[in-house]
Formats: structure tokens, C-alpha cells, sequence
């Protein structure tokens, strides 16, 4: 008997600090363990397609090189940061084809063909698939960082390539206060970062939530137990939104994946002291 098809899975996860999960931090022993992990047990698929929090356009604009180079969008690292190499290879069908989908539900979107894989992408896909031999593709998040169009972006995304082989990637972080990450007392227990992981957990993975109530819930996020201390600004939280666009819009995150009947699967780790959840949904 042949294998079924597989269609396109969603990953949310924490990329850490920086290029910090390379080089050694023990801040992120937990996320590098994590993200390896993942990217052993998860089925390998053919392309993956990362939004990432480093990266916001006008409208929705999607790396289209055949061979993407690396952007270190970071700064103050050692000189060995600005030497990492992830020469994965691009997938410009791929591009026209997500293009081609968000053009048809009527969102604003364009080819990009110069900018590199920044490190929302460079950095877990290290750790994930270190061979860098899986197509990749990059999308970016809206300016304006308006929860419902990055809802609609997912779903558009699922309308385009919800049937292929590919991994949607999420790249941000859940909790994403830069100053509490560096506090003398970042290591000890944060009842507000807890609070607001555990909201996550309860809205993305327990079964039973119908994904109107799950949608209209991460539309106001904001109203989420202390949203805006572990999100003073939210674009590490939004490719949350575009993967949970995109699980409801394939049907995904209706539980018949999983034997618990949850709409997604949830990792829990510490990054630099702080709780970070990780999500992930599959038919």
C-alpha cells in the first residue's frame, strides 16, 4: 500500500536571542535541545516556508532566490555570529505559487529576490535540519502588526499550498520582554510569564476550542492576563497567528491528529530564564 500524501504541517516555536542558540549560551540548552528534537522526530518535509518576527513589509512579500544568502540582523556578537553559514537553497515555484494564493484571497503581496534568510530562519533551522538541503522560503509579517490580517494571511497561505509537503514555520517567541530578560532576577519565577504561556496553552492546544472561538481570541490578544508585559510589541507573537490561520484554514486544528483530541501538540522550555511555549499542528 502506498503512503498517503502528506500535506503541509505548522510549527510555532522560540528562536532564542540572537544567534545565542549557536553559539553555546546556556540560556537556550533547553530550546537547542528542543528544536533538535523536532527536527528528528517531526517527518522531514519537502520545502519549509518560515515567517519570521524579523521581518515586516508593506504587504506580504515572499523571498523568491533560487539561492538566498544570510542577513545577521543582529549586533555585538563575537566575530564567529557573522561567520555562520546555512546555504539552504530556495524554492522560487514555491514563491510563485504562495504569491500566486495570497493574490487570489485578495491580500497585497510581491516577489523579493534580493534580501537574505534573517536569523528567525538561519538560526532554528540550524538546529532543526543542519544539513541545509530542505528548500526554504521566507515570508514576512504585515507593518501595522494587525492580529486579524496575520489570521488571514495564515489561512490565505493554507488556500495556496495547504495540500504540498511542506512545513510551515513560525519563528518568534512567546514571551518577548527584552529588558525582564536581563533583570537580576530573570532566572526566578515570573507569575506573569506563566500566566499569559498557560492563556496560550489553553486557546492553541486544549480540545474542545472551535476554531471561531480560537481565532476571535488571538484577534484580541491584548486582552490576554498580562499581554503586554511579555509582549510590549507583539511581532514575535504574530507568526503564531499566521500558523494558526493557516492549521484552521487546512482543518488541522480540529483535534483528528492527535489520540488526546488536541488541537495542537505544546512543548514547554526555558529561554533565558523566562517559560516559552512551542505548538504544532498536523492532520
Amino acid at each position: 500500500m502506498s503512503e498517503k500524501p502528506r500535506r503541509a504541517r505548522a510549527l510555532y516555536i522560540p528562536h532564542g536571542g540572537g544567534p545565542l542558540p549557536l553559539l553555546g549560551d546556556p540560556g537556550h540548552d533547553e530550546l537547542v535541545a528542543g528544536l533538535k528534537a523536532l527536527g528528528r522526530e517531526l517527518a522531514r518535509p519537502r520545502a519549509v516556508v518560515v515567517v519570521s518576527a524579523h521581518w515586516e513589509g508593506p504587504q506580504a512579500l515572499v523571498t523568491s532566490a533560487a539561492e538566498p544568502g544570510l542577513l545577521y540582523d543582529y549586533y555585538g556578537f563575537p566575530d564567529e555570529a557573522y561567520r555562520l553559514s546555512y546555504p539552504a537553497p530556495g524554492d522560487p515555484g514555491l514563491a510563485a505559487r504562495i504569491l500566486a494564493g495570497l493574490r487570489a484571497a485578495g491580500l497585497p503581496c510581491a516577489p523579493e529576490g534580493a534580501r537574505g534568510l534573517d536569523h528567525g530562519v538561519f538560526v532554528p533551522l540550524s538546529l532543526m535540519y543542519p544539513a541545509a538541503d530542505i528548500p526554504c522560503v521566507q515570508l514576512s509579517l504585515l507593518a501595522g502588526l494587525d492580529p486579524a490580517a496575520h489570521l488571514a494571511l495564515g489561512r490565505a497561505l493554507a488556500a495556496a499550498v495547504g495540500g504540498e509537503d511542506i512545513l510551515i514555520l513560525g519563528s518568534g517567541f512567546s514571551f518577548h520582554n527584552m529588558r525582564e530578560f536581563f533583570t537580576a532576577d530573570a532566572g526566578a519565577p515570573d507569575l506573569r510569564n506563566e500566566a499569559f504561556q498557560a492563556w496560550l496553552r489553553r486557546v492553541c492546544a486544549e480540545p474542545g476550542v472551535a476554531a471561531a472561538e480560537r481565532e476571535a481570541a488571538l484577534a484580541a490578544w491584548e486582552r490576554a492576563p498580562h499581554a503586554r508585559y511579555c509582549h510590549p510589541r507583539e511581532e514575535h507573537l504574530l507568526p503564531l497567528h499566521v500558523c494558526v490561520g493557516f492549521a484552521d484554514g487546512v482543518g488541522f486544528a480540529d483535534g483528528a491528529g492527535f489520540a488526546d483530541g488536541a488541537a495542537a501538540r505544546a512543548w514547554s522550555w526555558r529561554v533565558l530564564g523566562k517559560a516559552a511555549t512551542a505548538f504544532y499542528w498536523e492532520a
